[in-house]
């Protein structure tokens, strides 16, 4: 009979999961929790994190069956216009408004790639603006500023 052995980022991915979930379900028993018909503030935090603790039961269980390949290098450039553009999105939405904010936040992430051509992330950036204009404002009817006062003449 051979040891069992365990994958050890999945490990730490499984155990991390784990005590995440267990920690937010152990901060949601003091919360009234209701009923699946009439929710109460701790109901779906304590959904969520019984399902994180799943989740990391699962990868836990994945570890010691399956290998998983080392990690290779660090995608810095990735990093580098993935993590700012949600801040940039949220420091400027207020003042540029949604359609200048969306499309520079677009712009910014796309160069995350080192395959992205200047030309492919301009139209991407303008259809992903258009598409969430169409869905957020007129189909959701969600009422927030197009164009902020930063851009308003």
């Amino acid at each position: 009979m051979k040891p069992l052995s365990f994958d050890t980022t999945n490990t730490l991915c499984g155990a991390l999961f784990i005590g995440t979930g267990g920690f937010f379900a152990y901060q949601c028993l003091g919360l009234e929790l209701g009923t699946g018909l009439r929710m109460g503030p701790g109901y779906f935090p304590l959904i969520l994190a019984v399902i994180l603790t799943l989740l990391g039961f699962v990868i836990l269980i994945q570890a010691a069956r399956v290998h998983g390949e080392p990690f290779g290098p660090i995608a810095w450039r990735g990093m580098m216009f993935i993590l700012p553009a949600p801040i940039f999105f949220g420091l400027t939405v207020r003042g540029l408004g949604f359609v200048p904010s969306l499309f520079f936040t677009t712009l910014i992430a796309c160069f995350a790639s080192h395959r992205m051509k200047p030309l492919t992330a301009i139209v991407l950036s303008i259809a992903l603006t258009f598409f969430s204009v169409g869905v957020f404002s007129y189909a959701l009817g969600l009422p927030f500023q197009r164009f902020g006062p930063w851009v308003r003449f």
